[in-house]
């Protein structure tokens, strides 16, 4: 073989002075080539160096976006592990186990919400002032007053309560709930009283404008031939109940206590309602 003929083994591509011989197959195919005179295999091969040359800048663009798609990632982990910017993110339905904004924790003394001269207008006459011992530490507060000078017997029993959040409660668990839950359940109870209670159905009246929720009513009670008129008034302010219980003596079977008026015994358990709930605020 000549020394124009020997070709080294790698893989570049031919001299531009090489021009191999054409057989007729070979002559057809150049009547066919482009008019810039190039031989198919060249430009096959021109193409493949195209091909690897886009190949090679596609991958280093995948590199890049990679990257750049891993440090987004990283950033927004690093947002929610600092809980900013912007507000922290709340799971759905996820139950709350810490008090709300707008919640409390601990409640006034029950004792010190009512004004003195609401005090002597709904209970004329000597008042006695107790206060129960709290079951729920500074979450709770009670306060009692009482009368018991014939013919005026009475008794007004005032209780707040702030809840606290529970897994018991319905929703999201949250105290808010977990007193709406009671104030719901004592609103039923009044309505509609358990078989065999003691209670008799209420008289309820929804009451507007206190607190987030509110409603009043009325009993009588008839036991052991005396008969005692009870109005109670609840109000619920967030996660806080107001109970408010004011009991009038209507008839005893010793003694000479009686009568009392129902609409004073509403009035004045909706004005001890109204003080306490105020205090909350």
């Amino acid at each position: 073989m000549s020394e124009r003929l020997a070709v080294p083994e790698q893989e570049s591509l031919p001299p531009r002075s090489y021009v191999p011989e054409y057989g007729e197959a070979d002559r057809r195919r150049a009547s066919a080539l482009p008019a810039d005179g190039e031989a198919p295999g060249r430009r096959r091969l021109r193409g493949g160096r195209a091909k690897r040359a886009a190949a090679r800048r596609r991958r280093r663009w995948l590199v890049v976006l990679a990257g750049l798609a891993v440090a987004g990632t990283a950033a927004a982990a690093a947002v929610l592990a600092t809980g900013g910017p912007g507000p922290a993110q709340v799971t759905p339905n996820a139950l709350i186990t810490t008090f709300l904004p707008g919640e409390l924790r601990q409640v006034p003394n029950a004792c010190g919400t009512v004004p003195a001269a609401t005090v002597r207008q709904y209970l004329p006459g000597k008042v006695t002032v107790t206060a129960p011992l709290p079951v729920d530490g500074a979450a709770e507060s009670g306060c009692n007053w009482s009368i018991d000078k014939a013919p005026v017997w009475r008794l007004l029993e005032l209780n707040i309560l702030a809840y606290a959040p529970s897994g018991l409660a319905s929703g999201d668990g949250s105290a808010t709930s977990a007193a709406t839950d009671s104030y719901g359940s004592t609103l039923q109870t009044m309505r509609n009283p358990p078989r065999r209670s003691p209670a008799p159905r209420a008289t309820v009246t929804v009451l507007s404008g206190l607190g987030d929720q509110a409603f009043s009513a009325m009993q009588v009670f008839r036991a052991g031939g005396a008969v005692t008129d009870v109005a109670t008034v609840v109000v619920r302010y967030h996660n806080v109940i107001v109970t408010v219980t004011l009991n009038g003596l209507q008839h005893s079977n010793r003694g000479s206590y009686g009568p009392v008026s129902m609409p004073q015994l509403s009035a004045g358990a909706l004005a001890f309602a109204q003080a306490a709930e105020a205090a909350l605020h």
